[in-house]
Formats: C-alpha cells, structure tokens, sequence
C-alpha cells in the first residue's frame, strides 16, 4: 500500500514538475511582473544593497526584525539541499546548459519576490503585542477577500512545513553527516532527537530568535561553501572560459548539442531553479513580513536580492565546480544529487571536499527546517487562530525525530506537489495585485530619491 502511494505521488510530481505547463505559468509569471515593475531587478539593486547593510532603516517603524534577519530567515529556507542537491541533479539530467537556465529563472524570479513580499508587508497584520503576521493568505484574504483561496494556500503551506520543510530537511542532516562521519547513517534516531532538541530551543522562541540564529547561520555557512568553490575555481581558472562557452552552447544552441538536449536543459534548469530559490511558490513573504518598515516597497526590494544570492551566487558556485572539474562526465548511474556535488568538490579538496559538502547539507537543511518552521506557524495561525501556534510549534519538534529516521521518498513526492499547490493561489493574487505594486513602487520611488525612476 505505502509503496502504491509513493509511486502515484511519483508520477503526480513528476507531472507537476515536469509539465511544460506548470513551469511557464512560474516563469511566465516571473517575464510579466518583470515587465509591469520597470525592470525593478536591475535599476533597484544598488538600493537593495543599501537597505540590507541597514543604511535606511529606522527603528520607529512596526516590525519585528530587521530588513537584514528577514532576509537571511527567508534565505536559510531557500538556500539548502536545492543548491548543493539541485544544481547537481539539473546538471546530470540537463547537461550544463540547464545552470544558463536556472540563471534565467533567478532574474525574472527577483521580479516575482519583489511583488510577492511587498504586498505581503501591505496586507500584515499587527497584532495588540506588536506580533506580526503576514504572507499570501493575508494578501489574498485582505487585498482580493478571498478567504477560501487564503485558507487553500495556508492549508497546503501547513502540510509542506511538515514535509519539505521539516521531515525531508531532517533526512538531509542525516545524509550530509553521513559524507563526514559514514556511521551516521546507522543513528537515525538518535541524530533526529538531537536535532529536534535544537529545533525546539529555537523555534519556541518565536520569529526573533529564528532571526537571530539565520543571521548567524546563513552568512557563516555561505562564505564557507563559496570560499571552497572559489579554491576549486582558483585551481581550474583557465578552464573557467571554456566552461562557460560550454553552458551557452548547451543552453541555446540546438545545431552543436541537439535540440532535445536543448530542452532537458530548459526543462531541467527551469524546475530545479524555480525549487531552489522559491520565486512564486509564497514561502518567504511570510518571513518577511515581520521586517521593521512600513514602506511595503522597502521590503521587496530587500527581498528580491534571494534569488541572487541562492541561484546568481550559490547555485553556479555549484554549477561551475562540477562543470570545471568534469565530475558530471562520465559519472557512475549513482552519482547524482549531493554525491555528485561532494565528488566534484573532493576530486580538488579531497576529504575536505566532502566535509564542506557534508556540512554545508547539514546547515542548511537545519536553517531550512527553522525558517519553514516559522512559515508553518503562522499558516496554523491564520487557519485555527493563536491557540494553535505552541501546540503546532511542539508538533513540529516531535516530527524532526521521525524525519531523520524513515525512509521519505512518499514525504519528497508529498512535498513537491504541496509546494505546486501553494504556489498556484499566490501567483493569482500577484496578477491580480500587480497593478496595486505598481503604484506602490511609483509612490515610493518618488517620496525616495535613492533610487530615482527612469
């Protein structure tokens, strides 16, 4: 029975994902908002940079943390198992051309975080202790009064915390501590009450000390995994040109690689980059609602800046080193995902290459499950009200151990189609709303000269 329904849910996430359909609706969506916000990736970046080093932050405005928390809690969800697993999936099924287009789904991705975050700090809500809530289930019950397609979303946000953002992140401790230490494997359970006491020591804590602890993880964990790259890529720089040449040749030109290899780059790039850096699935704008500003703009452009760092950034560090080293030719049938990754990294770095690997998976799945964690929370809340947070809070806890310790192909297939779900309710209100930021952006841009409009 268990492997009946792991196979069907197979085969529907695998549609999901697979169908041309559902990645140009992302995408699709992604091209639009590009379009009606001006091109607000590229003319509103220097300003971005200057609101995360908190230039214009002002500490009277509503919020419960800063531009820079909000950021890196929204980031510690999306920079995980996509960017180590990910880009190695999407190279091995995709060929290189796939990372050309995972960079393609990064920029017109910035459009989609900028309209989804600003209309989620337009229609939060504060509470009488200065609480906040806020995410597509607030935008579309507040902005479009839409209360079933809220509840919808929350209710698909709610399973996938369980899921993507909990169960499957807890397998993934377990495997990237499995590169450094092989027993690992054999500890299961133990390993997952040891996470799930460290999960629980933060999220108990509420959104403030999530942000906390993100703003300390994710930079760390960062620097680390693209210092490794950079000595692999300092090691192979005279190669870096014609790796290069390699992905546009891939990525767009049918007559050298053929053109069904064209489209497993385009399909695969597509779907990994969209999973990777969550434009438009609905996930970080309830992170970011809780930043400290009232201008709603101020919050999109900070937010804007994730799939830069996950994809532009994170994900070709990845990308170049298995391109570079080779790694992704003539690999073993088993050589895929992170085990791709940690071979690309260790052909260079040797062990080290795979303890970098191992627990860069490590940290980032953990930073993953805190943030989705609090994405969770406030679905429960905005379903079943502020009686649920603690219990859902201590759900969540007890769920890690089991997540460490089963097997979760079922709670993987669950997950992706949980995530295609959320994503569809949301882009509607963007589409909807698109001409509300619109404005919203024109009025800000207008009252701040720091980024003047062309």
């Amino acid at each position: 029975m268990l492997d009946t329904l792991t196979d069907l849910t197979g085969q529907i996430s695998g549609l999901l994902w697979g169908s041309p359909i559902t990645l140009l609706v992302l995408l699709g969506t992604g091209i639009y908002l590009t379009f009606r916000m001006g091109l607000v990736q590229v003319r509103g970046f220097k300003h971005s940079v200057g609101l995360i080093s908190g230039k214009y932050h002002d500490p009277s405005h509503q919020g419960e943390v800063s531009h820079f928390q909000a950021l890196a809690t929204a980031l510690s969800a999306t920079v995980g198992t996509g960017n180590i697993a990910g880009v190695a999936t999407a190279i091995s099924l995709g060929g290189p051309g796939a990372l050309f287009w995972m960079w393609v789904t990064a920029f017109f991705g910035m459009a989609t975080k900028f309209t989804e975050c600003t209309l989620s700090l337009k229609f939060r809500e504060v509470d009488e202790n200065g609480n906040i809530s806020g995410g597509p289930m607030y935008t579309l019950f507040h902005g479009l009064k839409m209360k079933r397609t809220a509840s919808a979303f929350a209710a698909f946000a709610l399973i996938a915390a369980f899921g993507i953002g909990n169960m499957v992140q807890a397998n993934s401790v377990v495997d990237g501590l499995s590169y450094v230490f092989p027993e690992a494997g054999n500890m299961g359970w133990l390993i997952g009450v040891c996470l799930a006491v460290l999960v629980g020591l933060v999220i108990l804590g509420g959104v403030k000390r999530i942000a906390k602890v993100a703003s300390a993880i994710v930079p760390f964990m960062a620097i680390l995994y693209i210092a490794a790259a950079l000595i692999v890529l300092l090691n192979h720089i005279g190669e870096i040109p014609a790796a290069l040449a390699t992905i546009f040749n891939h990525a767009l030109n049918p007559w050298a690689v053929g053109g069904a290899a064209v489209g497993e780059a385009i399909r695969w790039g597509v779907a990994r980059g969209l999973f990777s850096n969550e434009a438009g699935l609905g996930s970080s704008p309830i992170a970011h609602a809780a930043a400290q500003t009232n201008e709603p703009v101020r919050e999109g452009l900070v937010a804007m800046m994730e799939p830069f760092i996950d994809t532009l950034v994170i994900c070709s560090m990845t990308g170049l080193v298995i391109i570079v080293t080779g790694s992704y030719i003539d690999r073993p049938d088993e050589l895929v995902g992170a085990a791709l990754t940690a071979h690309a990294f260790s052909m260079d770095l040797g062990v080290g290459g795979a303890y970098v690997v191992g627990f860069g998976l490590t940290l980032f799945a953990f930073s993953t499950m805190i943030a989705w964690s609090y994405y969770g929370d406030r679905s429960a809340r905005f379903i079943f009200g502020e009686k649920a947070v603690v219990p859902y809070r201590i759900v969540f806890t007890l769920v890690v151990v089991i997540g460490a310790a089963v097997p979760l192909q079922l709670v993987w297939n669950l997950a992706d189609i949980t995530n295609i779900l959320m994503a569809l309710p949301n882009l509607l209100g963007l589409i909807l709303l698109a001409g509300l930021v619109r404005k919203l952006q024109k009025k800000y841009f207008t009252a701040h000269r720091a980024m003047p409009i062309q």
